[in-house]
């Protein structure tokens, strides 16, 4: 390195080297060759290749497999809070240009794709919820939180509170505790409900903050299910894994004649329900709380089965590497079985959420279920996640949503 710029310094193998080249922002455990001066777990630490040359600087921690994440690779950047705070406008700055009258409920921060390694920020109207998922961005976060709040207030925003979700397992695999509360924001009172309402494509939900999935409602299926909304005039709709009924919901104001809405979860299926009242839309809706895997293979099959549409939007069958083959196992069965009771000339909107499911991987499924099922499919959409939750193409954990609609011929 050219200069002594008071980080401790990180040499890395080649393999690595190149990998960072390429864009990739983590460096694993097995990754690191060396590592001179001190630190703590959280820390900035500067990584170099074999031969000494500065590749970027990232935060350092011993706990985790993922040993660094960068979130730089300019030598000349300073790691202050105007650093930060550019950081932050640009994420709000993008997602208001692509996500225009929709930027009261979006993503404002997608981890690495926006350069805040392991942290999420979603927005429910007046509410941040976060996730805060590693070491290095727990360390800074009572810096991030206050200018993310500042930068929207003078943008006009109003942000009543912001919530932390994060009670999930991950955090113990950096060393941090789990827990869900209020973050506290100078001059903001405690907001007296963990619960509030936003209008995703027209439609109004509750939001259950600290008990509902992930943040408490997923919105990375925004347009995807006005797509579905757009071609379910007129039919006879089965919503499978309904959640809290977005996708049941936009069918059903997109004309549906009636939609079926199933979930395992009790607590989901009235969640869904107290929607449809809150949207005057039950008269054509009804609601189950069952298993999908059960359910499917109870109806009959062809014009029998009452539906001529079906949507699947299951929860991640896989979560890693090591059960991508069981995961495949199941994707399979429900679309098998959806293809087998859709009669010709039905429709099926199917899709998988954990990117260990690549692209590939779920479009060879999806042929062999067709196959199997002796019919073809007629490709009227290929979609993704909505791009307040963008991809960048050199971090392939950041492509994760497949969805797709199909005509059965």
């Amino acid at each position: 390195m050219k200069q002594n710029r008071g980080y401790p310094i990180v040499s890395v193998t080649r393999k690595a080297e190149n990998s960072i080249q390429t864009g990739h922002p983590w460096v694993y455990n097995t990754e690191i060759v060396k590592i001179e001066g001190s630190y703590e777990n959280g820390n900035l630490v500067d990584l170099v290749s074999p031969r000494g040359k500065y590749l970027g600087t990232g935060f350092i921690n011993d706990h985790s497999k993922i040993r660094v994440r960068m979130i730089s690779r300019n030598a000349n950047d300073t790691f202050d809070e105007a650093f930060f705070e550019r950081r932050l406008r640009h994420a709000w700055e993008y997602r208001k240009t692509v996500m225009g009258d929709d930027v009261s409920c979006c993503r404002i921060i997608f981890g690495e794709s926006d350069s805040f390694p392991g942290l999420t920020v979603d927005r429910f109207n007046n509410i941040l919820v976060t996730q805060t998922l590693s070491l290095g961005m727990e360390r800074i976060k009572p810096m991030l939180f206050p200018l993310l709040c500042k930068i929207l207030k003078e943008d006009g925003q109003v942000i009543d509170g912001i919530y932390e979700r994060n009670d999930v397992a991950i955090r113990g695999l950096e060393g941090m505790e789990q827990n869900k509360s209020f973050f506290p924001l100078e001059g903001l009172p405690v907001p007296p409900t963990t619960q509030t309402t936003i209008i995703e494509n027209g439609i109004e939900y509750g939001v259950d903050f600290e008990n509902g999935q992930k943040t408490g409602f997923f919105l990375d299926q925004k347009y995807n299910r006005q797509a579905v909304a757009k071609i379910s005039r007129g039919k006879r709709v089965l919503d499978c894994f309904t959640h809290t009924g977005s996708f049941a919901l936009n069918a059903a104001k997109g004309g549906a004649s009636h939609v079926h809405a199933v979930d395992i979860s009790e607590d989901a299926i009235a969640m869904a329900e107290a929607n449809a009242r809150r949207n005057g839309l039950e008269s054509t809706m009804s609601f189950q709380a069952a298993n999908v895997f059960d359910l499917l293979p109870e109806l009959p099959s062809g014009a029998k089965s009452g539906y001529d549409m079906i949507i699947l939007d299951p929860p991640a069958f896989t979560k890693s590497r090591s059960t991508v083959e069981s995961a495949i196992r199941g994707y399979k069965e429900i679309n098998l079985r959806a293809m087998k009771l859709l009669p010709r000339g039905g429709y099926l909107a199917t899709c998988s959420c954990s990117h260990f499911m690549t692209e590939e991987l779920f479009c060879n499924m999806l042929r062999s279920a067709a196959f199997d099922a002796q019919v073809m499919l007629r490709q009227i959409e290929a979609r993704q996640q909505a791009p307040d939750h963008p991809i960048l193409w050199n971090v392939a954990e950041t492509n994760y949503l497949k969805f797709y609609i199909f005509q059965i011929v």
